[in-house]
């Protein structure tokens, strides 16, 4: 087969390291990719948005089948578009994204589906919104209905947060036309976990659970980002948990979609809080998780390309799916500033040492980018660094063991990743 990645960061470069093991495949493109991903596919200078450049060099190449990455493209449409063009496309259609590019959707779905989730109301005036909150206890959290990059929801503890957080959204729009309307929810309060599974339509097939690490900072302070560090398998997870997520929100939620004549055929993607009164959903994304699939992909013992055939293919639940029995850290090399402002261009140092190492440690490239000979930032999230080990402590101890060789100006990373399972 020739497959096409769609997308540049760490997620592409994981599934693009796990893809280009599969026996099925001949020829692997990544678009536009990044400086890691060129050493194990080759690279086209198409932005992962420009979705009628994307099909004509599917056609071009004979492209069997292209994986969809990041969550713009899925909400602008690329499955619908590739569909109409007689290409095969692993990824929802632009109305069963929803599920993930409009809060305000996703929440009134589960309303309406009885899927557990936090208690919210929706707002689209920010004096009204405001108003609201002065009457609220905090904390409380506030979301953007659009896609915000993983930075459009905000835990308010006081109701200056919230309303610098609703003005932000609202009035100074600094995640553009995202939020123009907002969901205002419940605080909840437990674990935070990522289930991931692999869908037809009809018929699921769970990965192993994740956890993410969203805060900038140690002890999760900071600002939300896109993710700080994962880990895999969730150790809060069994399998009498998982058999409820399923039961409770993963197949009610295909079902659902199914039911609207929004059918999901790619990876539904349930961010949850457990809580003492069980699983609730926080989000639904439409695509895999970014740094989840940094710790998810290297504990898979099957063929992750055979299991994207069978879902296409309408026959999920015959894929035969393994794993390792390991545990998977990732840490997140970051450029200061991040989430905010920051600079491109660093050169980083370090990467030859690391990549030579240990075969149980992998640096997938997240914003990176090739001057000449040298590898340089070009972007918030930098470099992933993911160690397999027999426990999170062997685990964590490889992953910074090697975070510690690698070095470019202002670099940061969180030193907390699996410390609470250690």
């Amino acid at each position: 087969m020739n497959a096409l990645i769609v997308g540049g960061g760490g997620r592409e470069h994981a599934l693009a390291w796990k893809i280009s093991q599969s026996p099925y495949i001949d020829k692997l493109y990544v678009a536009p990719g990044n400086a890691g991903i060129a050493k194990i596919a080759t690279i086209v200078d198409i932005k992962a948005d420009d979705i009628r450049g994307l099909a004509s060099f599917a056609e071009r190449n004979s492209i069997d089948l292209t994986i969809v990455g990041p969550e713009n493209p899925l909400a602008m449409g690329i499955a619908d578009y590739f569909a109409k063009r007689g290409l095969a496309v692993f990824g929802p259609s632009q109305k069963a994204a929803l599920i993930e590019s409009s809060k305000v959707f996703a929440k009134q779905f589960m309303q309406n589906h009885h899927i557990p989730t936090a208690s919210f109301l929706v707002f689209d005036d920010a004096e009204k919104a405001i108003r609201f909150l002065e009457e609220q206890e905090f904390p409380i959290v506030i979301k953007t209905d659009g896609l915000a990059g993983g930075k459009g929801s905000i835990i308010a503890h006081n109701i200056d947060e919230a309303r610098d957080a609703v003005v932000h959204m609202m009035i100074e729009r600094t995640w553009g036309e995202a939020g123009k309307k907002i969901v205002v929810e419940e605080f909840l309060d437990g674990v935070e976990a990522s289930v991931l599974a692999i869908t037809d339509g009809e018929n699921l097939v769970p990965l192993v659970a994740a956890q993410d690490y969203k805060r900038a900072y140690d002890n999760n302070e900071g600002p939300n980002t896109g993710g700080m560090g994962a880990i895999a398998p969730h150790p809060v997870i069994d399998d009498k948990l998982l058999d409820q997520i399923i039961e409770d929100i993963l197949k009610p939620t295909i079902l659902g979609l199914r039911f609207m004549g929004t059918p999901f055929v790619g990876v539904l993607y349930a961010g949850l809080m457990i809580t003492d009164d069980g699983p609730k959903v926080l989000e639904f994304n439409c695509r895999f998780g970014d740094p989840e699939t940094q710790v998810i992909l290297p504990l898979m013992k099957s063929d992750l390309l055979e299991l994207i055939l069978h879902a296409i293919e309408k026959r999920v639940l015959e894929a035969d799916v393994e794993w390792y029995d390991k545990k998977a850290v990732c840490v997140v090399i970051a450029s200061g500033g991040y989430p905010k402002r920051y600079k491109k261009g660093l050169p980083i140092d370090g990467l030859d040492t690391v990549e030579g190492m240990d075969e149980n440690i992998i640096v997938f490239h997240a914003g990176t980018a090739q001057r000449g000979d040298t590898i340089i930032t070009n972007g918030g999230r930098v470099l992933n660094v993911v160690a397999v080990g027999n426990s999170f402590e062997e685990a964590a101890s490889r992953a910074y063991e090697a975070v510690d060789k690698i070095s470019f100006d202002r670099a940061f990373y969180r030193t907390d990743i699996a410390s609470e399972y250690i």
